[in-house]
């Protein structure tokens, strides 16, 4: 794990990079950052955090770092243990942690649950929707600090890239990181506020494609999949959230719904 920082005294604002090793487009914009770094009013800690599934371009090592936390420093797997140690790195921050997906290309943030971090933050920053996990999926890093995850772009090109420095940029105005202007103004009641409902789960030995784009609705008895050449109809209407025929191998996203605006 790489930890930086920016501005002297303890820092309260935190940048996490590649907690996936297969989504380096939170290390690129970290590093694109400390090379030309913004003089900052308020210390700024940048982790770059699984540098060991990075440097082999796999997505974890051994388990899923972002199933593992609050983790445990007496763990059998490397990603349970820096879990642990990543925790003690940010607690007390407030923190905005970069992914990227291989289901849709432009930004959009998961949070535990929309609160004042989220309100304050989202509008202020360039994503299409605001996520809420409601501890459905557990052990990940924003049931446990002051976080906002924020899904980049599509794996592994370039454009994640550019939109993860962005995001930084913007996330370091509106906590009040950096004051010299040219953040995205704040825009209340235009970003769209998903919960997650459940898992729409497959099996790795059969075949299958998505009909239906994440984000938007699909109709009760609509066909959204194929499955070894049979359509799968939505048994009840839902929004698709990293629906993706190959994204996960068990799985082809989530049915969420809609629960408003910010």
């Amino acid at each position: 794990m790489r930890v930086e920082q920016l501005g002297e005294g303890e820092p309260e604002i935190a940048i996490v990079g590649s907690i996936h090793g297969d989504e380096p487009c939170g290390a690129e914009a970290i590093e694109r950052v400390l090379a030309d770094p913004p003089a900052v009013g308020r210390p700024v800690k940048f982790i770059i955090a699984n540098e060991r599934a990075l440097s082999r371009g796999v997505r974890y090592t051994e388990s899923d770092l972002n199933r593992e936390f609050p983790g445990d420093p007496d763990a059998d797997t490397y990603e349970a243990q820096l879990a642990h140690e990543l925790l003690e790195q940010i607690g007390g921050c407030t923190v905005l942690s970069m992914h990227s997906t291989q289901s849709y290309d432009r930004p959009f943030a998961i949070v535990d649950e929309t609160g004042p971090l989220s309100r304050t933050i989202c509008p202020q920053i360039s994503i299409d929707a605001l996520v809420e996990t409601g501890g459905f999926v557990g052990n990940t890093l924003v049931g446990y600090v002051n976080a906002i995850e924020v899904e980049c772009g599509i794996q592994g090109t370039a454009t994640a890239v550019e939109n993860a420095e962005k995001l930084v940029s913007e996330f370091l105005r509106a906590t009040g990181a950096v004051t010299d202007g040219g953040g995205k103004p704040a825009t209340p009641g235009t970003i769209p506020v998903y919960m997650l409902r459940h898992q729409i789960t497959k099996d790795p030995e059969s075949t299958y494609s998505v009909h239906v784009e994440n984000f938007r609705h699909v109709e009760t008895g609509e066909p959204f999949a194929t499955i070894d050449g049979k359509e799968r109809r939505a048994e009840e209407s839902f929004y698709p959230v990293l629906m993706s025929s190959h994204g996960y191998e068990r799985q082809l996203g989530y049915a969420a719904e809609l629960r408003g605006v910010i």
